[in-house]
């Protein structure tokens, strides 16, 4: 899944539908057996936890707010 997605300027909605769409596909090609069973080296392995402990940053700008 070497596979990047860059947007360009883009209204917020749209590009957060955009960046849910390619989530969603990249999990799903992630997700059938053929793929699941390709072996990973440890040193991607590595990099993917030390990514997945860190706080979520968003690229842009959110239409939510906490204040609601």
């Amino acid at each position: 899944m070497s596979q990047q997605v860059r947007f360009s300027y883009l209204s917020s909605g749209r590009s957060e539908r955009l960046w849910l769409s390619a989530l969603v596909q990249a999990m799903e090609q992630a997700s059938h057996p053929a793929r699941r069973a390709e072996p990973c080296d440890s040193k991607t392995l590595k990099a993917l936890r030390a990514q997945l402990v860190l706080p979520a940053q968003p690229s842009f700008p959110s239409s939510f707010s906490l204040r609601n």
